[in-house]
């Protein structure tokens, strides 16, 4: 491998000559070989990283426009398209678990969007502290970094993913309107319902996890860039940090703000953690949801078995036929996981002291896998599974005459007492509730038949 010296405060560094990153990325690559290849600061902050520094070059250039020249800007900003589409993403190799502000991967940016800007200018035009981090500190441009990926990847893969499940779930519903069934509490037989009320249960338990998300997203728009070191905006021109949340939102087309207390910007991660509760209850409810199709599946021959979902692959090495629930089991997975990374992000986010949280590389590695593995998790459980479900209706109907809790529509006529007697004499002598309620002579034959429909229990 060729190599090439850079240099930095610390003195020279070899650098492998085909990549763009400088002297502190080499330091670090050196300095933090955990996770190394497995767990890499994610694309999305790469991405959100050549939109910021495009951002406040542009900013820079209308308010220091002796030190940010249009050279220089056009080098910048030119670099800075090639990181947000990712045509510069095997320059970035920096793992997670490096300094708890993210400082080297804001270097790494800074070095990569230097070196390829003179290489786009044909000159030494640039330097990645001056020039790149101009206005800046690894301290506002990480946080910064972390709200634009986390709003984008929300917005863009998310919601989209989140709202097409929830469509699919009020098809289903309408496609099996009209079906009864018994309903359960506690894993027991309860009284009837409708399978359409059911699926209605799951689609607007997602409605509401969206409508959370939703509402997380405002305080997710607050932007650190212009409160520097400690919040105090030393460095940056006046009006910086609202005129670089303009141009982040120009440039994304989503509505970025400046925060309006960078104290409370650089030190606290309570937005994102929040964010992330939103996401858990998310999580919380595809478990519940994918529960209930394995269960409602559960067969073919000893189980309720009261639906069928697609076969998508064999179910065992050994067990010929056997076809297992395997969307479900994916999303109860990616469920666990995003429980799992909520934990991590509420301890990451109440750490760090004074004027700065010095976890925020995890908060954002977990963040953003939570966003991307639901988003993914939910698209192949609506098209795999979901959209495939079917009632067995003749298998409801017999689960539904067979339930000794349609005895609760006699309360009215016969009294709890009376029908809780007639409830156990048949299930201990397997007769019907109609012959349990005649034997006992608390209806007679004709006045049961009035009075018992348990189509209209729901």
């Amino acid at each position: 491998m060729e190599y090439r010296i850079e240099h930095d405060s610390m003195g020279d560094m070899r650098v492998p000559a085909d990549r763009y990153w400088g002297a502190q990325t080499e330091r670090s690559r050196g300095n933090f070989p955990i996770g190394v290849g497995l767990e890499t600061m994610p694309g999305e902050i790469i991405r959100a990283f050549g939109i910021l520094k495009k951002a406040a070059a542009l900013a820079n250039r209308e308010l220091v426009p002796n030190r940010m020249t249009q050279e220089k800007l056009d080098a910048i900003a030119k670099a800075c398209d090639e990181v947000t589409a990712g045509e510069l993403a095997g320059h970035f190799p920096l793992v997670v678990w490096q300094t708890g502000s993210g400082t080297q991967s804001n270097m790494n940016a800074n070095e990569v969007i230097a070196n390829r800007g003179n290489e786009i200018a044909g000159a030494k035009l640039l330097h990645p502290n001056d020039d790149v981090n101009m206005s800046q500190s690894s301290n506002d441009t990480f946080p910064t970094a972390m709200h634009i990926a986390a709003v984008l990847g929300i917005e863009q893969n998310l919601l989209p993913a989140l709202d097409s499940l929830i469509a699919a779930f009020r098809k289903l519903a309408e496609e099996h309107e009209g079906i009864v069934k018994c309903g359960r509490t506690h894993l027991q037989d309860a009284t009837p319902i409708r399978f359409s009320q059911e699926i209605s249960g799951w689609s607007e338990s997602l409605a509401t996890d969206a409508e959370m998300i939703r509402a997380a997203l405002p305080m997710l728009r607050r932007l650190a860039l212009g409160g520097t070191a400690v919040g105090t905006g030393l460095n940056a021109p006046a009006g910086f940090d609202s005129l670089v949340a303009a141009k982040i939102t120009e440039i994304t087309g989503s509505e970025f703000v400046t925060a309006p207390n960078k104290f409370h910007a650089l030190s606290s991660k309570d937005e994102i953690a929040f964010a992330h509760g939103a996401l858990k209850a998310l999580a919380a409810d595809l478990m519940k949801i994918a529960n209930d199709v394995r269960w409602l599946a559960s067969g073919p021959r000893n189980g309720l078995a009261e639906i069928t979902i697609p076969a998508n692959e064999p179910g065992s090495s050994i067990m010929p036929g056997k076809v297992n629930p395997t969307q479900c089991e994916a999303v109860t997975m990616v469920a666990v996981q995003v429980i799992g990374n909520d934990t991590a992000i509420g301890m990451a986010a109440s750490q760090g002291n004074f004027e700065l949280n010095v976890f925020m590389p995890v908060i954002a590695y977990n963040f953003l896998q939570s966003v991307r593995l639901l988003a993914e998790a939910m698209a192949s459980f609506e098209t795999r599974c979901v959209s495939g479900i079917r009632a067995d209706e003749a298998k409801m109907h017999d689960n539904l005459t067979r339930s000794l809790m349609l005895v609760t529509a006699l309360n009215p006529y016969i009294g709890y007492e009376r029908a809780a007697e007639t409830a156990k004499k048949a299930y201990r002598e397997n007769i019907s509730l109609k012959e349990a309620c005649v034997a006992l002579g608390f209806l007679t034959p004709e006045r049961f038949d009035e009075v018992f429909h348990p189509e209209k229990m729901c």
